[in-house]
C-alpha cells in the first residue's frame, strides 16, 4: 500500500501533537520522480464531476456511473494508472469527449471501498499533468490519447519566488486559522511541505474556489503565474472571511444582549408581581382600560392603538420603552371632548366681576357681551382678547375672574423671554427629552378642552434662531385655524376653537401686526386716585391683613390716609406699588403688635410717614409761569401717564436749535417742526423774523437720564418757543399734549386717561387736546374730571391763543442785538 493509503485532506485528520511522527508527504525527489516518469499513450478517461485533481494530491472520488464503476475495477486490476479530467457542464450525466475538459491529471488508483450505503469510493492520487489529443474509443468508458502537460519551473533560490511562496503558505495557514470548518491539522500539513510545486498544488485543491477557477488554476503552464493566481484568491478568500467573522461576531454579540434583556426583563417582572408593582403587560392592559373611557374620535383612537401595539412590541428594558409610554400616557392625559358647562347667569357673571376688580366697566361690558351671545348661540367660536395696558392694573388676574364668572377652567402661560418656537408646538418625538408644547402642557393641566387660557406678556416674546415663537402663536389665535392645532410631539390635531384666550400686553409695539391683527384689542386704562383707594379698602388692605396675620380691628386707614400713600409714595397707573406700600405698613403694625407698643389702630399722617419714611414724589409738580419759555406737558410711560416741563431758552448767535434731554428722533422732529411753523407764521404772533437767525435757541426736558420720545410733545414745544420769542406768560394750571404738523393741524395721541390722571395728581386746572381726543375723555367717568376744564383744538393758533397771555413775563428780553 502506498504512504498515502490512509490519508485524507478532504476528512477530519486523525488526533495529533507536536510529539506525534507525522505522516510522511511528497518530497522533492518524490515529485522530481512522478514529473520525469512515462506516461501511457492510451489511458482511460474518468470524468470529474464536481472536482479538480492536482499532482500529489489525493482525494476520494465516490463513483457512482456504470461507466466509471467499469473503468476503476478494469484499471486497479492492471497497473492502476488512469487520466482524472473534470467535465465542462456538471449536470450532463453522460460526459462525451469533447465535453470534458482537455487537460486534466494522470492518476494512481490506491484504493477502492466499498461502502455501506452500496457507494464505491476510490481514492486515487495525482501524478502530473496530462493533455487529451484525441478519442480512441466511448465504450465501455473512454479511452483516449493523451500527453505530457509541459510546466515551467521557476529559478527557486531567488528572494522573489521565497516572498511568493512564503506568502501563500502563510495566508493559507490564517484561512485555516480563521474557518471554523477547517482542522488545524490541516496547517500542520501545510508547515511541513517542502516542495514549492506540491504546497501550490496541496493548497488550490483544498481551497474553496468554483470548479472553473481550479480549471484556470491547472492549466497555467508557469509555475509563478500560478502561484501568484493562487496568491490572489487566497487573499479573496481571506478578506471573505474576515468579513464573514465581524458578522457573525455582531450579530452574535446582538443577539447575546437580546437574549440577556429579555431574561432580565423576565426576572424583573417576576420580581414586580412578587412585589405586587405593575409588570409591562399590566401597565399595557390599564393603558386599554383607560382608552375606553376617552371621548376621542375614530382617528385619534386609531392612533392610539396603533401606538399601543408599538409598545407592546418594545423590550420593556429598552430606552424607547419609557419614550413610548410617556407618549401614550400624554394622550390619555388630554381632555379630548371633554369640556366643562358655562355659567349663563349674566347677573351672577357681573357681581364675580365687580366684585374682584374695581372700575374695568369696558373690559366687564365686553364680557358680558361674549356671554349674552353665546347663550343665545350656544356654539360660538371663543373670541380672542387682548388687554392692554400699564403694569399692575389687573390684566392677568382679570383672567381669573372671567374663568370665575363663566364657570371655566383657569390656565396661565408665561409668555416674557421665550424665544423657541418648540415652546409652542413641541418637539418631534425622535429628539431626546422631546416634549409636547406649552399649549399642550397648559391643557393637560387644565383638565378641559375649553379652558379660560391667559397668554401673558404678549409683546415680551423674543426670536432667535430657534424660531420665532409669535409667528407659531398665530395658528393658536386665530378662530379660522385652531379647531386643528397640530402639536410636533402630540403629532395629532387637536382644537382650541372652544378655548378662551386672553392676551395681556404693556404696549403694542412689540407685537407682530399679524398677530395683532388676530385679537380684540381692549385697552384697560390706569386707574383714578378715587378708584384706587377704592381698590384698597375693598382688595388690598384686607388681602395684606390676611397675609400677614391682622385682624380688621387692629389696623384702619381711611381714605385721606390711602390717598397720601397714593399722592406721596407711589406713582403709576396700576395699584402694584401701593399694595405694596400697604404691605409695609400692615408689617408696622404687625411690629408694634408683636413688642406689644401702644398705637393707634386708626393711623394717621404721622404713623404712616414713620412707617414709610419721607414722601418720595411732591403731589404738587407744577411750576409756575414767571419764566418764558416753560411749558408743562402731558406724557405716558410704562407705568402710567406723567407731567414733563418743556424748558426753552434764547442766547446770542445764528439761530441754531440745539435739543437736550435724552431725545428721541421723533421728539427731535417734532422741535423741528414747531421751529419751523414758528418761523413761517412768525407776523401772525408778532414775532420780527429776523430774530431767529439772531438768537441760538436750546430746547431742554428735564429727568436727562431718562429716555424720552413720541410725538405727544408737539404742541408743547410750539407754545414754549412761541412764549420763549414773545416773552408772553403761559396761562397758569394748564398743560397739553398732541402732534402737530407743518401745516399747522393738532393731531390726536394715545394715552389720554393717563395723561389726565397725572394732570389731576399735579393739580392742573386747564388741559389742551386735539379735537379728535375728545371721544377719549368721555369714557372717563364724569366724577373724576369734574374739576378740569377741556380745551379741544384742531390747529396750532388756537393752542398758542389759549395758552399764552397778553401779559409779558417780569424782565422780559427784548430780542433784538440792539436791545440786547
Amino acid at each position: 500500500m502506498s504512504k498515502f493509503d490512509s490519508f485524507n485532506f478532504n476528512q477530519t485528520l486523525p488526533i495529533i501533537n507536536e510529539e506525534t511522527e507525522f505522516f510522511p508527504l511528497l518530497t522533492q525527489q518524490d515529485e522530481d520522480e512522478m514529473r520525469n516518469a512515462e506516461i501511457p499513450d492510451q489511458l482511460p478517461i474518468l470524468p470529474l464531476r464536481n472536482t479538480v485533481l492536482f499532482p500529489g494530491v489525493v482525494i476520494p472520488i465516490t463513483v457512482g456511473r456504470d461507466k466509471s464503476i467499469k473503468l476503476v475495477k478494469d484499471a486497479y486490476k492492471g497497473d492502476r494508472t488512469i487520466a482524472v479530467v473534470s467535465q465542462k457542464d456538471m449536470t450532463v450525466e453522460d460526459p462525451t469527449f469533447d465535453q470534458l475538459n482537455k487537460v486534466g491529471t494522470v492518476a494512481h488508483i490506491i484504493k477502492i471501498l466499498q461502502m455501506p450505503d452500496g457507494n464505491t469510493t476510490v481514492i486515487i492520487q495525482g501524478k502530473q499533468r496530462a493533455k487529451l489529443k484525441e478519442l480512441v474509443q466511448s465504450e465501455p468508458y473512454i479511452i483516449a490519447k493523451v500527453e505530457k502537460f509541459p510546466e515551467y519551473k521557476p529559478k527557486t533560490n531567488s528572494k522573489e519566488f521565497k516572498a511568493l511562496i512564503s506568502s501563500v503558505k502563510e495566508l493559507a495557514l490564517q484561512i485555516i486559522q480563521l474557518s471554523p470548518n477547517l482542522p488545524s491539522e490541516a496547517g500542520i500539513a501545510i508547515k511541513n511541505i517542502e516542495s514549492p510545486t506540491f504546497l501550490v498544488n496541496f493548497i488550490s485543491s483544498n481551497l474553496s474556489l468554483e470548479l472553473e477557477q481550479k480549471q484556470d488554476l491547472l492549466e497555467i503552464k508557469d509555475f509563478v503565474k500560478r502561484a501568484k493566481q493562487l496568491l490572489e484568491h487566497l487573499t479573496t478568500e481571506i478578506q471573505m472571511l474576515e468579513l464573514k467573522n465581524q458578522i457573525q461576531n455582531k450579530v452574535r454579540v446582538d443577539l447575546d444582549k437580546q437574549q440577556r434583556d429579555y431574561f432580565l426583563s423576565q426576572q424583573l417582572k417576576t420580581i414586580q408581581e412578587e412585589l405586587g408593582g405593575s409588570t409591562p403587560d399590566l401597565e399595557i392592559e390599564e393603558l386599554k382600560k383607560r382608552a375606553k373611557a376617552k371621548k376621542w374620535n375614530d382617528e385619534v383612537g386609531k392612533h392610539f392603538q396603533k401606538e399601543l401595539e408599538k409598545l407592546a412590541r418594545i423590550n420593556p428594558a429598552a430606552a424607547d420603552y419609557s419614550v413610548q409610554l410617556n407618549y401614550l400616557e400624554l394622550l390619555l392625559d388630554l381632555p379630548w371632548g371633554e369640556y366643562t358647562k358655562d355659567n349663563f347667569d349674566l347677573k351672577r357673571a357681573d357681581k364675580v366681576l365687580d366684585k374682584d376688580h374695581y372700575g374695568l366697566e369696558k373690559v366687564k361690558k365686553r364680557i358680558v357681551e361674549y356671554l349674552a351671545v353665546l347663550k343665545l348661540k350656544n356654539d360660538m367660536k371663543a373670541p380672542i382678547l387682548c388687554l392692554v395696558g400699564p403694569p399692575g392694573v389687573g390684566k392677568t388676574s382679570l383672567g381669573k375672574s372671567i374663568a370665575k364668572a363663566l364657570g371655566r377652567k383657569y390656565t396661565r402661560m408665561a409668555l416674557g423671554g421665550i424665544r423657541d418656537e418648540a415652546e409652542i408646538r413641541g418637539h418631534r418625538k425622535t429628539y431626546i427629552g422631546a416634549m409636547p408644547g406649552r399649549i399642550i402642557q397648559s391643557l393637560k393641566k387644565a383638565g378641559a378642552s375649553n379652558p379660560v387660557f391667559v397668554l401673558d406678556e404678549i409683546d415680551k416674546i423674543g426670536s432667535d434662531f430657534k424660531g420665532d415663537p409669535s409667528s407659531a402663536l398665530l395658528e393658536v389665535l386665530d378662530p379660522e385655524q385652531n379647531t386643528h392645532f397640530y402639536d410636533h410631539y402630540v403629532e395629532m390635531e387637536y382644537d382650541l376653537s372652544k378655548v378662551m384666550f386672553i392676551a395681556t400686553a404693556n404696549s403694542l409695539n412689540g407685537v407682530q401686526p399679524a398677530l395683532l391683527d388676530r385679537m380684540e384689542i381692549i385697552e384697560v386704562n390706569g386707574y383714578t386716585i378715587e378708584e384706587k383707594i377704592e381698590i384698597a379698602k375693598k382688595h388690598l388692605l384686607p388681602k395684606q391683613r390676611e397675609m400677614h396675620g391682622i385682624q380688621a380691628k387692629d389696623i384702619s386707614l381711611k381714605p385721606k390716609m390711602i390717598e397720601k400713600i397714593i399722592d406721596e409714595y407711589t406713582r403709576e397707573s396700576g395699584v402694584r406699588g401701593l399694595e405694596k406700600k400697604i404691605g409695609s405698613v400692615v408689617r408696622g403694625i404687625a411690629t408694634r403688635i408683636v413688642m406689644e407698643t401702644d398705637y393707634n389702630p386708626s393711623l394717621d399722617a404721622a404713623d404712616i410717614e414713620e412707617i414709610l419714611g419721607a414722601p418720595i414724589f411732591d403731589k404738587d409738580l407744577y411750576e409756575n409761569n414767571d419764566i418764558a419759555g416753560v411749558v408743562t406737558g402731558l406724557a405716558w410711560t410704562s407705568v402710567g401717564g406723567d407731567i414733563l416741563f418743556i424748558e426753552s431758552s434764547l442766547s446770542p448767535g445764528k439761530g441754531k436749535l440745539s435739543l437736550t434731554g435724552n431725545l428721541g428722533d421723533v421728539m427731535k422732529e417734532s422741535a423741528s417742526i414747531a421751529m419751523a411753523y414758528l418761523r413761517s407764521h412768525s407776523d401772525e404772533f408778532g414775532i420780527d423774523f429776523k430774530v431767529f437767525d439772531q438768537w441760538d435757541v436750546n430746547i431742554h426736558v428735564p429727568a436727562g437720564a431718562t429716555p424720552k420720545d413720541g410725538p405727544s410733545a408737539g404742541i408743547t414745544m410750539l407754545t414754549a418757543l412761541a412764549s420763549l420769542f414773545t416773552q408772553r406768560k403761559v396761562k397758569n394750571k394748564l398743560a397739553m399734549t398732541g402732534e402737530i404738523t407743518l401745516r399747522g393741524k393738532v393731531l390726536p395721541v394715545g394715552g389720554i386717561k393717563e395723561k389726565i390722571l397725572a394732570a389731576k395728581r399735579a393739580n392742573i386746572k386747564d388741559i389742551i387736546l386735539s379735537k379728535s381726543n375728545q371721544k377719549d375723555i368721555l369714557e372717563i367717568k364724569e366724577d373724576y374730571i369734574k374739576d378740569l376744564n377741556f380745551h379741544y383744538v384742531t390747529e396750532m393758533r388756537e393752542v398758542v391763543k389759549l395758552a399764552l397771555l397778553d401779559e409779558k413775563v417780569k424782565n422780559a428780553k427784548e430780542l433784538s442785538r440792539e436791545g440786547y
